[in-house]
């Protein structure tokens, strides 16, 4: 009787456990009278085994049946060898027409990767249905609302009065002193006057960063394997945020939008209250020392709150108006913030998420910076004026590393630390823009291949010109190497 089992997971368990032995597939053979042919088929998920077979097998390579017949490969290079012998099954992968790639011991593991990561990008893209108008229409309302919410924090320069207001009644209610950080009992002691408690737990769904039972109130975080001291603290207050801010339930998009920024305000608030924490920044001001990286270790925040928490005080309390940016490692913005008046990339209807800084800024700059412990100082010079900005690579997260800078105009650079770097970079419409010879002259001959990404084929960042037919490369950076290369050889 045959065995109603993955043969090629059974074969690829069958070889891991012969080699394991020490054993050829020679020396197999001879224990258990078949040829040494049939077991190499056997191992290549070519033919199916009886069960009498499998035991004689299990004997006679010292292991046990049920580990042969286990449904999962048993090793990562197993996985890989199978997972493109099944993509080279596939109708769709045999009608491109490649050779046949036999994942032989000379093959890397790096090149099987790239293999099945390509093919299950691919398949999971064909398979994807395709944007209904419904989703367009949902996506035109998430970049309406990011601009309208946008512009309104801009409108008031980054300040929300009444949810300071909530956050110093519900730190005086938690009994806390009035400076320094908050303690663990006073966060505690927040969460209580809400009728809530806290709660570690093992593991929680991937896609949640915290789980709330609001009939126990009890509120559900991942424990400290899973999320780290400082995230704990910030999430527990965003979800608290949630109801100390009175929020209902929404299925529009701009109220979910704006009630999240306003339970991450509320976080910020209690983590770092805004009268010691303004009291602070004026020090630092008078000093002409203002540092984030201080904000961030005096309250015990992550640098990205204290970057928020910086332009919520900054303009109110400080007079400093100011910008701030999160993006990739490639200067793609997922986040962006300002009131001083810096151009960012803007699409026609005001959106810039998706969108890429010129590589002259600092979120680009930081990333191939020497010299400096994760932060990155530099004055640029854009066509609307000066600009002085402070990047730091924030590596500790969940998320792929991601740059966050703040920065000023230069007018009011002096009072920060980093304002002495002689670093300056110009990125006027003039610099940014390609010289036409130098695009002319390697338009047609430059072939870049794309750095690899976290997810091969995830959605690149569009090129920096229009003209550009290799998506996530920085063509004006290619064709510059090259020129070089060229005048390096005298040519």
């Amino acid at each position: 009787m045959a065995i109603n089992f993955d043969a090629l997971v059974l074969g690829a368990r069958i070889r891991h456990a012969r080699r394991r032995s020490g054993a050829t597939l020679a020396d197999i053979s001879e224990r258990i009278g078949r040829p040494a042919p049939y077991l190499s088929q056997l191992e290549n998920g070519k033919v199916e085994p009886k069960l009498s077979l499998l035991i004689e097998l299990a004997d006679a390579m010292g292991t046990d049946t049920s580990d042969l017949l286990s449904s999962e490969p048993p090793d990562r290079r197993s996985e890989l060898e199978i997972g493109v012998a099944r993509a080279q099954e596939d109708p769709r992968y045999v009608a491109l027409g490649l050779p046949y790639l036999k994942p032989s011991a000379k093959v890397g593991d790096d090149v099987l990767e790239h293999v099945v990561a390509l093919w299950n990008q691919l398949s999971e893209r064909e398979d994807a249905p395709a944007e209904t108008p419904d989703q367009r229409r949902f996506a035109d309302q998430a970049r309406a609302a990011n601009v309208g919410l946008r512009t309104e924090m801009r409108g008031r320069d980054n300040y929300f009065a009444e949810i300071e207001d909530v956050a110093r009644a519900s730190l005086e209610r938690a009994g806390y002193s009035g400076s320094g950080p908050i303690s663990e009992r006073v966060l505690t002691e927040v969460a209580a006057s809400q009728g809530f408690t806290i709660e570690r737990v093992g593991t929680i769904p991937r896609t949640a960063r915290s789980i709330t039972d609001t009939r126990d109130k009890i509120i559900f975080i991942p424990d400290r394997g899973g999320l780290r001291i400082r995230q704990a603290r910030s999430v527990v207050l965003q979800t608290l945020g949630h109801f100390v801010l009175e929020h209902r339930d929404t299925t529009d998009f701009g109220d979910y939008l704006r009630q999240r920024i306003e339970s991450n305000y509320f976080a910020a608030a209690v983590l770092a209250p805004e009268a010691p924490a303004v009291e602070f920044l004026r020090e630092a001001q008078a000093q002409r020392d203002i540092s984030v990286e201080d904000l961030k270790e005096v309250f015990y925040v992550s640098y990205e709150m204290a970057a928020h928490r910086f332009t919520n005080l900054a303009t109110k309390h400080l007079g400093i108006p100011c910008h701030f940016l999160r993006t990739d490692s490639e200067g793609v913005i997922n986040k962006a913030y300002e009131n001083d008046g810096i151009a960012f990339p803007e699409a026609e209807d005001g959106g810039l998420e998706g969108l890429r800084v010129p590589r002259q800024w600092g979120s680009r700059q930081a990333w191939n910076a020497h010299g400096s412990f994760l932060l990155h100082s530099q004055f640029t010079v854009c066509d609307q004026g000066e600009y002085f900005c402070t990047t730091y690579i924030e590596t500790e997260t969940d998320r792929s590393p991601h740059a966050i800078s703040l920065g000023t105009t230069a007018a009011y650079a002096s009072v920060f630390r980093g304002a002495d770097t002689l670093r300056r970079e110009f990125a006027r419409g003039s610099e940014i823009e390609p010289d036409p010879q130098l695009v002319g002259e390697w338009r047609d001959i430059a072939w870049p291949s794309a750095a690899e990404r976290g997810h091969v084929l995830s959605a690149l960042p569009p090129s920096e010109r229009e003209f550009s037919p290799f998506p996530g490369i920085d063509l004006l950076d290619v064709y510059r190497f090259l020129e070089r290369q060229r005048r390096s050889r005298g040519r």
